[in-house]
């Protein structure tokens, strides 16, 4: 039995295997954005984060405006296959909308592991008549179990390219869950002319205010890791940087040039496989 927003195998909401005592980035996220579908643990630590960098909603909301321009690239470049890892809770338009609104034949596999991200997925991401959506239960620090499950390869031909969407979440994976080994199963696994899309929270714009987040969320049970821009460059291995390289996530391809760029706190970035 499929669970949708609202309901659980014994009626009840959150369903008992929600854990809701450790706040969780998809759903403060969510919460920033102005959604519905979090708690009072994240939103205690929203705000927490909120307290130390006010405009983090901005942010929020900027880190999305990005997904929709890598999005809408890629499709344009004549990508039509795209494996999102930690997609967080559904926020229209969702990528396989901004994809299929540009090819209608693209295909999407979205992958997390947050059981209220899985509830909303299952109910809101359909394939079309020409192109496809699944949702795979799946952890980033494992990579192989995503990219053997029969689901993913029903949807993603690994013999065409493909474009690998790591969106916020690799400061979910601290240093002893080996981030670049991960990142490099997965490039190597995606074949040439694939791209990689990126974007992580940095210390390198606000240090002090970053700091303060960052032992908060440990504090909470959380793992945050921000990293600077030459980390964040690991990602991407030897792959080639198109367009503007790493910049401050509102510099990537923005319909109009920012007052401020480094007013969000994201490096981002989109590479090709060579």
């Amino acid at each position: 039995m499929s669970v949708v927003p609202g309901e659980s195998p014994s009626g009840s909401w959150p369903p008992p295997e929600f854990d809701t005592g450790i706040p969780h980035s998809a759903r403060m996220y969510d919460y920033w954005l102005g959604g519905k579908d979090n708690f009072a643990v994240d939103r205690s630590m929203g705000d927490a984060f909120l307290r130390e960098i006010p405009t983090l909603r901005d942010m929020a909301k900027e880190n999305r405006k990005f997904v929709n321009r890598a999005t809408r690239y890629l499709a344009a470049e004549g990508v039509h296959q795209f494996l999102d890892i930690g997609t967080g809770i559904p926020t229209s338009p969702n990528l396989h909308e901004t994809a299929q609104a540009v090819t209608p034949d693209a295909r999407v596999v979205y992958v997390d592991n947050d059981p209220v991200v899985l509830a909303h997925a299952r109910a809101l991401m359909v394939s079309t008549d020409e192109g496809m959506t699944t949702f795979l239960d799946a952890d980033v620090r494992d990579p192989e179990s995503i990219l053997q499950q029969p689901e993913f390869r029903r949807v993603i031909d690994l013999g065409r390219p493909v474009a690998l969407m790591v969106i916020a979440v690799l400061m979910l994976v601290g240093e002893e869950d080996e981030p670049y080994e991960i990142m490099k199963v997965f490039r190597d696994a995606l074949p040439p002319g694939s791209y990689l899309a990126l974007t992580h929270p940095t210390q390198d714009f606000d240090p002090q205010a970053v700091e303060t987040v960052t032992a908060f969320a440990t504090q909470g049970g959380m793992t945050f890791v921000p990293r600077t821009k030459d980390a964040v460059a690991g990602f991407f291995g030897d792959w080639d940087l198109v367009g503007p390289g790493i910049v401050p996530v509102r510099e990537w391809f923005p319909k109009t040039p920012p007052a401020n760029p480094w007013s969000a706190y994201y490096w981002s970035g989109v590479a090709r496989k060579p």
